[in-house]
């Protein structure tokens, strides 16, 4: 599990490989991930949108920018949390992510950055 806090709200995230993929005469990875939204502050919340860097081992980068997570911009309330579960697809067995959270302090109706720490996307058999 990859973990970190910025400006009370922290991230936890993990990852596992699920399967390969044949699309379009190539063969994909897919990883899936989850990561909870913990607010360890004292206000209120809300996500906006995120900002995706995806790295493969093969020098591809994608970004990806949307409004909120999986549909939902959620509002979390102090010492509660949010989760949700997505996935991504590589061209290669190994990659990494990373990328920040656009968010919301409802009390002083500041917009501010949450980092989400960078984490590992590696095909288990790599490693032996």
């Amino acid at each position: 599990m990859v973990q970190q806090i910025t400006k009370g709200i922290k991230i936890s995230i993990t990852s596992n490989f699920e399967e390969r993929r044949y699309q379009h005469n190539k063969i994909y990875y897919a990883f899936s991930y989850s990561i909870t939204i913990k607010n360890q502050s004292s206000d209120a919340v809300q996500l906006l949108s995120r900002h995706w860097n995806i790295f493969d081992s093969l020098n591809n980068i994608e970004i990806i920018e949307g409004d909120g997570v999986v549909g939902e911009k959620p509002v979390i309330l102090p010492k509660e949390s949010y989760t949700y579960s997505s996935y991504c697809l590589l061209t290669s067995s190994m990659g990494a992510m990373d990328g920040y959270y656009n968010m919301i302090n409802f009390t002083s109706s500041r917009q501010f950055k949450v980092q989400i720490p960078i984490f590992q996307l590696i095909l288990p058999a790599t490693f032996n």
